[in-house]
């Protein structure tokens, strides 16, 4: 699963591109995350070269919120990818980077003010509205602008994706977009839209969830939003140009997962797309995917060292490293199940059965459950893979921890392109003293 993002040197210690674990933690420190920058470009290519048709435009937008930073948008622009961003944050930071705005979508369900100011002033390319408050917020600050803003209005198709039910996002009660079995109030939004000439509505967003295995579901999305666009069409009147089927696509974190084959997925998907505009007699101008998580999970792994070992009496043998929930969340949120290797006895047998825990001062601080691994002793490494995607993007500060590094590696080179927190990071915008 892990073999094209390392190999394994002659004294039995992984490798990444070439650079020894055991280099990248001396310069480093751990934990630390590091990506394969070979893998993060071959799969930019990928959705990009396979997302292709004859008879619309096709665009691959970067989700941001799987991993943000500058230098993951730097990849992105290079690559020919756009992005997709939530918050004024993740704005700040694509711009920051020198990220072409005209390229950028702002999503999100409850955009502030200061949000939307800075995305209009900003020049920010298009905006994926979720409800009517955003439509007239956004009409009150384009009024002293002479800015025509592109619009999209984020629905909801009802499609049930089988994974976690923290991640599904398309059900009748999500908290997103409108119910597209409510086209009535759609062509509201969308009259409103239209009635403001600084306003230019060009189609619609729905996304069904994350991490979702079954490509059905995806093809099962687009027919039901070309339904939906048919129904607009016929009964309304209403032609749309622009289509945005969102992302989710599964990735292989654990061996319970299947691998999914992202060319077949792709191509089918557009096949779907345009038998269904054919069969209808429809058309579009553009399809919009947003691929996250599949781009980044599987090319990086944390890297921790080891700093107990323990036998309960109870019977739960424990490494402990010296991370946690505040590098990776998702076992706690989402029970999410990694797999892992001692990075510096790769050689080794893994028969040594043990439960991965953190440093933080919580019982739920496990990484990993009961898991086959090689015997381990103190200061050896760990290695967690496939730990690309919302687990530094998540990260926290809880127990006053720091941080960690991120670097990306490539043909036997390393870069750093986000440095350690150090203690006086935690305390930068603190004040001293009570009332």
């Amino acid at each position: 699963m892990y073999k094209d993002l390392m190999t394994i040197n002659k004294l039995g210690i992984m490798e990444i591109e070439g650079i020894s674990v055991k280099e990248l933690e001396k310069q480093y420190q751990t934990p630390l995350f590091v990506y394969n920058q070979n893998i993060l470009e071959n799969k930019m290519k990928l959705f990009k070269d396979n997302f292709t048709s004859r008879f619309f435009k096709t665009e691959v937008l970067y989700a941001s919120k799987a991993f943000c930073c500058q230098a993951i948008y730097n990849l992105a622009e290079k690559m020919g990818l756009g992005v997709d961003v939530v918050t004024g944050g993740e704005i700040h930071t694509a711009l920051s980077a020198g990220f072409n705005p005209e390229n950028m979508y702002f999503h999100g369900n409850n955009k502030s003010t200061e949000e939307l100011v800075i995305a209009i002033n900003r020049k920010i390319g298009c905006i994926v509205v979720d409800n009517d408050c955003e439509i007239k917020l956004i009409s009150e600050i384009l009024k002293d602008t002479n800015v025509r803003q592109k619009i999209m209005i984020r629905v909801n198709p009802g499609i049930e994706a089988h994974t976690h039910e923290y991640i599904k996002t398309a059900r009748l009660e999500s908290k997103f977009g409108y119910s597209t079995y409510n086209p009535d109030k759609i062509i509201e939004l969308i009259n409103s839209i239209e009635s403001n000439p600084y306003l230019d509505f060009k189609g619609f967003h729905c996304h069904i969830g994350s991490q979702i295995q079954d490509p059905q579901a995806f093809y099962n999305t687009a027919k039901e939003m070309i339904n939906f666009l048919k129904i607009l069409k016929n009964k309304y009147n209403r032609k749309t140009d622009w289509l945005n089927i969102g992302g989710g696509f599964g990735v292989t974190i654990n061996e319970e997962d299947e691998a999914m084959d992202y060319k077949l997925l792709l191509k089918t998907l557009v096949k779907v797309i345009e038998d269904a505009l054919i069969a209808n007699k429809m058309s579009l101008e553009k399809v919009i995917i947003e691929p996250g998580r599949s781009i980044v999970s599987e090319a990086a792994i944390t890297l921790y060292r080891i700093g107990g070992i323990k036998e309960t009496h109870a019977g739960k043998n424990y490494l402990f490293v010296d991370g946690g929930m505040t590098d990776n969340l998702r076992p706690a949120l989402y029970q999410a199940k990694y797999e892992a290797d001692i990075a510096t006895k790769m050689n080794l047998p893994k028969n040594d059965k043990r439960t991965i825990a953190g440093k933080l001062c919580e019982s739920g601080d496990i990484l990993i459950r009961d898991y086959q691994i090689q015997k381990a002793e103190i200061g050896d490494l760990l290695a967690i893979y496939s730990t690309g995607a919302y687990c530094y993007s998540m990260a926290s500060n809880y127990n006053r921890t720091l941080r960690p590094a991120v670097v990306f590696v490539k043909n036997g080179k390393h870069k750093l392109v986000i440095k350690r927190e150090s203690y006086e990071d935690l305390i930068k915008n603190e004040l001293k003293g009570v009332l």
